[in-house]
């Protein structure tokens, strides 16, 4: 079909695959509309696995979609989002994993990530799983001819190797998974909630990680009354900013709300920033806001207006939660925030990155590794032999999700539904 949309387009002969050529395209009268290079490639050696050609016009936006109306009339169609990717999937032409490379290369916020992508794309993360999941299947293929021929002498399920295989297999199941937070971290970045009384410098520390003023400083406590979303690439690093309301009782009842969606964040956060007047140090005020916070949710205290108490800049020995003390306004001690919350995200300016990876990913790779841990504590016990054998058919079936070896369609139409037109 596209090799005949193209020669009723131009009217001539196509070219040899993948030889460009100069040609006329033509609208459905027959009028001409453009000129430009025209490439054919024939299945399977095409992105797609199928015969695709591509038509390079001018680039005005008027000519480009009168030449898409004439291939439509000629019996082509506008593509589905992500229409492209996908049918590459379907073809084998690439893993689930690389296709959802390709929408993090082009959303790909700083260079970094450009190029952690990239080696998703070119498939280091596939090639990692790929590996784990064919050593789970020769254990499975172990353990479960082992309970076969259980009626013999011979006791398959003690054999050292195995035992010692799958601890190396979970040794490497946990460097993976450790990669791929990090790969995460490039991919989809950290949520953080600045959270604490009010007036204690949460919009002005926005402010300055923002370089712009994003947020209304006052000194009238309850300025901010709703969440304020500030999305920004800390060297490299995306990170999304949400100063919340001061957490305080109220009576008033549009603070109230803007307080109760201040928890609602802080549930969902990657990392709270609980910030504290360093003039007047935790209040018993604060102490009950903190133990609020609970363990659950990781959390750093900042010491803010160290600059107007006489404390001093950077991290203090001790303490839990850790705490840093800075002067948001003069922008001392931000530094050392930046640099800290790259390394909560794993990340270290001089490592070369990985590859991008997806929450998905990341759940993916931690069932897998429950699966696992589980089958070796079964394996001890050979009377649960065959549940370790389910338990290892599990954690295989984890891992191939993430290559759409294992995938749900409806999750596969919400993968690739995600993408931009075209890709």
């Amino acid at each position: 079909m596209a090799f005949a949309v193209a020669g009723a387009l131009t009217g001539a002969p196509l070219p040899a695959p993948r030889q460009a050529a100069l040609r006329t395209f033509h609208d459905a009268d027959g009028a001409a509309l453009d000129q430009g290079l025209l490439l054919c490639f024939r299945a399977p050696a095409s992105f797609t696995g199928e015969d695709v050609v591509e038509l390079q016009g001018h680039g005005s936006a008027a000519a480009l979609d009168a030449l898409l109306r004439a291939a439509c009339v000629h019996g082509a169609r506008v593509a589905r989002p992500g229409e492209f990717s996908e049918r590459a999937f379907v073809n084998g032409k690439l893993d689930l994993a690389q296709a959802e490379a390709i929408i993090d290369l082009v959303d790909a916020g700083s260079a970094r990530a450009a190029k952690a992508a990239f080696q998703s794309l070119e498939g280091r993360f596939s090639t990692r799983i790929t590996a784990l999941a064919e050593a789970l299947v020769a254990a499975r293929v172990f353990i479960e001819g082992a309970l076969d021929f259980s009626d013999q002498d011979v006791d398959w399920l003690a054999d050292a190797d195995l035992h010692a295989r799958l601890a190396a297999l979970d040794e490497d199941l946990q460097h993976l998974s450790a990669d791929a937070q990090r790969g995460r971290a490039l991919q989809q970045g950290l949520t953080v909630v600045l959270s604490g009384a009010p007036n204690v410098g949460k919009s002005t520390l926005l402010n300055q990680l923002a370089g712009v003023d994003a947020a209304i400083v006052t000194d009238v406590p309850g300025t901010t009354r709703d969440l304020l979303r500030e999305h920004l690439t800390l060297d490299g690093l995306p990170v999304t900013l949400i100063d919340t309301a001061g957490l305080r009782d109220t009576e008033d009842a549009i603070e109230a709300e803007g307080i109760r969606r201040a928890w609602a964040a802080i549930e969902q956060a990657d990392l709270v920033w609980f910030l504290v007047d360093d003039r007047q140090g935790m209040s018993a005020d604060d102490a009950a806001l903190l133990t609020r916070l609970g363990p659950a949710r990781p959390c750093w205290r900042l010491a803010n207006k160290v600059d107007l108490s006489g404390g001093v800049v950077g991290w203090r020995p001790g303490g839990d939660p850790p705490t840093l003390g800075l002067a948001a306004k003069a922008g001392q001690g931000v530094a050392d925030l930046v640099a800290a919350l790259h390394r909560h995200a794993g990340l270290n300016a001089s490592d070369e990155p990985l590859f991008t990876a997806r929450t998905r990913h990341v759940d993916a790779l931690r069932r897998a590794a429950a699966h696992l841990r589980l089958a070796r504590t079964q394996l001890a016990d050979q009377a649960f032999a065959e549940l370790a054998a389910e338990e290892l058919r599990l954690a295989h079936d984890a891992l191939g999700e993430i290559t759409g070896r294992f995938t749900q369609e409806d999750l596969l139409g919400r993968i690739f539904a995600g993408f931009c037109i075209g890709k």
